[in-house]
This record gives structure tokens, C-alpha cells and sequence, in this order.
């Protein structure tokens, strides 16, 4: 969720959303899951997960149930401009893990990666989003850090010389 908050945070301020509501809606995106699990598509065709009644029974007698509940109806429903872009952080978010397990040796990844690459990358709401998600798929995850040493060594010539 973490990642998904700063990604949607990302997108909106290119977007000219309402920063503050779709970090709040990135936060609450996914709280059903914590009781109902986080069920692949293959499962949710023979699982009901009443994820409403999971959701009100978590913010009951808050003072966050009501504009939390709201906001989650307004992300389920892709109702405004800041819950397609918290949508597009949360696709987004799971190509982030699809690299990170590839680059970490796990060969299942790869598959998903290209599956996700035909599926997703049209189906991405915001301009931000789709800029975002293509430049992830032309990165190497290691360039920041290939990147970083030339950073560094460049920046203590300079301060040297000072």
C-alpha cells in the first residue's frame, strides 16, 4: 500500500488531482484484504469475500468510517479523477513487484510481465500512469544504482573543488 500511495501521489500531482484525497484513498484501497485476503482472479469466480461487510465491520464507530467508506465506493466505482489514478498506481504497483521478483531470479515473473504488458498497459486511465507505466518497462531496475555511482563520484569532484 506503501508504494501504491507514493505512486497515485506521483500521478496526481501531474494530473492536477487532489493530492490529499488520493493518498487517504491509497491507504484505503486494499483494507478489505487485510481480512478477506488478497484472492487472484482465477479464485474470485468461486470465492465470495464480502469485502463490504469487511470493510464496514474495520471502520465501525471510527471517525474515519464515514469519508473512508465513501472513498472506497469512489475507488471501487472509478467514480473521479483521483480513483482512476489510485487504480493506475495500484497496475502500476504490481509491475513494480513483477521486476523486482524477476530481477531477484524468480523466472515465473517473466511471464506475468509480458501477460500484464498485453493487458494492462491499455487499460491505464491517466496519461501520467501510462507514461509512467511504459518508462518502467524500458528500465532496467538496476540503472539507479549503475546510475547512483557516476551521481556520487561526479558530485565529489565538484565538491572538492569548491
Amino acid at each position: 500500500m506503501l508504494r501504491v500511495t507514493w505512486i497515485a501521489m506521483i500521478i496526481a500531482q501531474h494530473e492536477g488531482a487532489d493530492v490529499e484525497k488520493v493518498i487517504k484513498m491509497a491507504l484505503v484501497h486494499d483494507i478489505s484484504e487485510s481480512r478477506t485476503g488478497d484472492v487472484h482472479y482465477l479464485s474470485r469466480k468461486y470465492v465470495d469475500r464480502h469485502e463490504s461487510a469487511a470493510v464496514r465491520d474495520m471502520l465501525k464507530d471510527t471517525s474515519l468510517e464515514e469519508e473512508f467508506i465513501e472513498l472506497i465506493y469512489e475507488y471501487e466505482e472509478r467514480i473521479s479523477l483521483e480513483a482512476r489514478i489510485v487504480k493506475d498506481a495500484d497496475n502500476i504497483d504490481v509491475d513494480f513487484e513483477l521486476m523486482e521478483q524477476h530481477t531477484n531470479g524468480y523466472t515465473g515473473a517473466e511471464f506475468w510481465k509480458y501477460d500484464r504488458k498485453e493487458r494492462i498497459g491499455n487499460r491505464l486511465f491517466t496519461k501520467t500512469g501510462k507514461k509512467l507505466w511504459q518508462g518502467l518497462h524500458e528500465t532496467n531496475p538496476h540503472d539507479w544504482h549503475r546510475n547512483a555511482r557516476h551521481i556520487y563520484q561526479k558530485n565529489s569532484i565538484q565538491d572538492d573543488n569548491t
